[in-house]
């Protein structure tokens, strides 16, 4: 497999009561506020509504994010694009 070709990672999705969600094959964050978390899965970009959300933990080298709040809704956009700027944390963390 060429080196630049990345093996998707497995995606999950768990959540619990609407305040506790837990996602995996996480690629990176996008952005986030206390209303909406978008991150990037090999799956396509995921949009996360609700009210009082905080990132709880976030591990992009296994792709684990662990959030928290009352969640709305989850919603997916097109298949991610490839962005050379990293996304949030790539571009902080550069």
């Amino acid at each position: 497999m060429p080196e630049h070709i990345k093996p998707a990672m497995p995606h999950n999705i768990i959540m619990e009561d609407r305040r506790l969600l837990t996602l995996s094959g996480v690629a990176d964050v996008d952005s986030f506020d206390e209303n909406v978390v978008v991150v990037f899965t090999d799956l396509g970009e995921l949009n996360i509504r609700g009210t009082d959300l905080h990132i709880n933990r976030l591990s992009v080298e296994v792709g684990e994010l662990l959030l928290e709040g009352r969640i709305d809704s989850l919603s997916y956009q097109n298949p991610q694009q490839k962005n050379t700027s990293g996304g949030l944390f790539g571009r902080v963390f550069r």
